[in-house]
């Protein structure tokens, strides 16, 4: 019986076509999920009425998460088909799932990040994580500032954390008056009242922040919302919180004196305490309320004809008037072996910030190789502490992300050796937030200089700093920049 060996040939070429076209692991992955080719399990995620159920491959799975690996090979392996997850949503699953397959990370907003590093974190995907946490960084807004705080907060990221309290103390008002503030934690709440510096007008703001949020968690818990036992029942020590012997006679009165909030005895010993200047005539404030008469308010930063949340261009001009004040954003250093320049050594960084500031130069360190000591191989490490000086000779620019210079400068001095030396450029240049910059510097000078791992995120004042960012090979040998000289 003869075969025809062309048909069968065909057949197999058919049945492999997507082998064939599939050029990247990544595309073959995608389509094994896409379809479900092969699977051999099945996820049902989510809660009714909103489930999906997704296919899988275990040994995927298990290559790239320990949790899966547990859950299919270990010795306690899932038996069940389908897994039901239902503390995951769906599409911040399917996305785990085209991170898996693919290497892939699109995401599209906060709460979708949020999600994502959820799941994430529960399938032990640190990779993932560090996306989702670097995407929060450079969301963050007022209205999603308690929530991202409750999130860093979670997921112990403390940087994280700081800067939502920087949004929250430096934008408080427009902070409060989202509605989503009626949906904190009750710990967030208390963490706002006990701010020392708030940009508020005045203690009322948080007061009617609070009691709003009382209400909105009575209506949570099935109490009451207009019950002043309800209100304070849930708010609890947080209205202790809350200064109002910084109001005066008339705010109280018109105000929170009026509220169910407040018996009328606790009314009446804060109204004394606010309106006598005799400590004779004062009453007892009640128990577990501030006594302090000290403003938390903090002045706005930017005057009302020159709102802050203006757009500014960029690469124009610092005015001397944003000179006065420099910061130096210095970035942490691991130590590493120094790196020996023959010829020409080429360090840059990529870096965003998170609000507008004006870039005026770096700093950069000197040689550690004392002058009179020979350059040749290296056979043994140089000595920091020969001292002696040199002329350094340098390049330096900034480039914004298309890679158009915005500013540079050429740089001959006499400096010291095993220390650190201010660059400035020609001019000094405003930059945007969350806009990718990059700081080049060429070394022309024959020697050995102190190369290190630098932390990736800095806070600096208020300014948060975000350096090695989008293509890796925009940052090279990073270390060499040791801080970004500002103002704002």
């Amino acid at each position: 019986m003869s075969v025809d060996h062309s048909a069968t040939n065909n057949h197999q070429l058919t049945s492999c076509d997507w082998q064939i076209k599939k050029q990247k692991i990544s595309e073959r992955g995608q389509y094994l999920l896409r379809t479900a080719q092969w699977s051999d399990c099945k996820f049902i995620v989510g809660t009714e009425p909103y489930q999906q159920e997704f296919g899988g491959h275990k040994l995927i799975l298990a290559m790239s998460s320990p949790v899966f690996e547990a859950m299919f090979f270990g010795g306690m392996a899932e038996k069940n088909d389908p897994i039901l997850i239902l503390d995951v949503q769906p599409d911040a699953f399917k996305a785990l799932l085209e991170y898996i397959y693919t290497d892939a990370v699109n995401l599209q907003s906060f709460d979708q990040a949020c999600e994502l590093c959820y799941a994430a974190n529960k399938y032990m995907l640190p990779h993932l994580v560090g996306e989702c946490t670097n995407y929060l960084w450079h969301d963050l807004f007022p209205k999603n500032a308690c929530r991202a705080y409750e999130f860093a907060k979670l997921f112990e990221e403390p940087v994280l954390m700081e800067k939502c309290l920087q949004i929250i103390c430096l934008e408080t008002e427009a902070v409060l008056q989202e509605p989503s503030f009626e949906e904190v934690e009750f710990s967030t709440l208390i963490v706002v009242l006990e701010q020392d510096e708030l940009r508020i007008s005045s203690e009322l703001e948080l007061f009617k922040a609070a009691q709003r949020w009382a209400a909105r968690e009575c209506v949570r818990k099935g109490l009451p919302p207009d019950d002043g036992k309800s209100l304070r029942s849930v708010l609890g020590p947080a209205v202790g919180k809350i200064r109002f012997l910084t109001l005066t006679p008339s705010q109280f009165a018109e105000g929170p004196a009026l509220s169910p909030l407040l018996t009328q005895d606790e009314s009446f010993a804060i109204l004394l305490n606010i309106s006598s200047t005799s400590a004779s005539c004062k009453l007892p404030l009640p128990e577990g309320f501030s006594n302090s008469v000290e403003s938390r308010c903090r002045p706005s930063p930017a005057s009302p004809d020159q709102p802050s949340s203006l757009p500014v261009q960029v690469g124009i001009l610092a005015s001397p008037a944003h000179r006065d004040t420099k910061f130096y954003c210095v970035r942490n250093i691991l130590p590493q072996p120094h790196c020996l320049n023959t010829s020409i050594l080429d360090c840059s960084v990529t870096f965003t910030v998170d609000r507008n500031i004006f870039v005026h130069g770096v700093q950069i360190p000197t040689q550690v190789l004392g002058e009179g000591s020979e350059v040749g191989t290296g056979s043994s490490p140089p000595n920091p502490q020969l001292g002696g000086s040199y002329t350094e000779l340098l390049y330096a620019h900034l480039l914004d992300s298309d890679g158009s210079r915005l500013t540079y400068t050429h740089y001959t001095t006499r400096v010291s050796y095993g220390s650190l030396v201010e660059i400035t450029f020609n001019r000094s240049v405003e930059i945007q937030r969350n806009k990718v910059y990059r700081v080049g510097v060429v070394l022309n000078k024959v020697g050995w200089y102190p190369m290190g791992s630098c932390t990736q995120r800095m806070m600096c004042d208020t300014v948060f700093f975000t350096f090695s960012v989008g293509q890796p090979s925009d940052s090279v040998r990073d270390g060499l920049i040791r801080a970004i000289v500002f103002s704002y």
